[in-house]
């Protein structure tokens, strides 16, 4: 059976004795699409963008904003892990993907690891 508790930010899960840490990284990223003239342009790129993190991080992501502007999107990604550094490391790796794309500028990047 798990007992949550929150201790300075971080989860510790309790079960059998034995405790279980838990980190959550978030990180929210404004972009700027270039190459897009319609609202269709960008779901294309946005939903290429993000099959693709999903796929090669096993991060989860979604639109968080700006749904109806067709050059601005905002996406959020999250991640689990037992360890604070690899939930910084597959932060690093998600935001260096999108850096890396052609397509895209990120004009604001905000990110947190609880």
């Amino acid at each position: 059976m798990f007992y949550p508790e929150d201790v300075f930010g971080i989860i510790k899960l309790y079960y059998y004795g034995g405790i279980a840490y838990m980190f959550t990284g978030i990180c929210r990223l404004d972009l700027m699409l270039h190459g897009s003239g319609s609202l269709k342009d960008k779901r294309r790129i946005l939903k290429s963008i993000i099959e693709k993190l999903k796929n090669r991080y096993n991060v989860s992501v979604a639109e968080v904003g700006s749904n109806d502007k067709w050059q601005t999107a905002s996406i959020g990604v999250s991640t689990v892990s037992n360890s604070r550094l690899q939930t910084d490391r597959v932060l690093d790796a998600v935001i260096r993907f999108v850096e890396t794309d052609v397509r895209v500028e990120i004009t604001y990047c905000h990110r947190e690891t609880i």
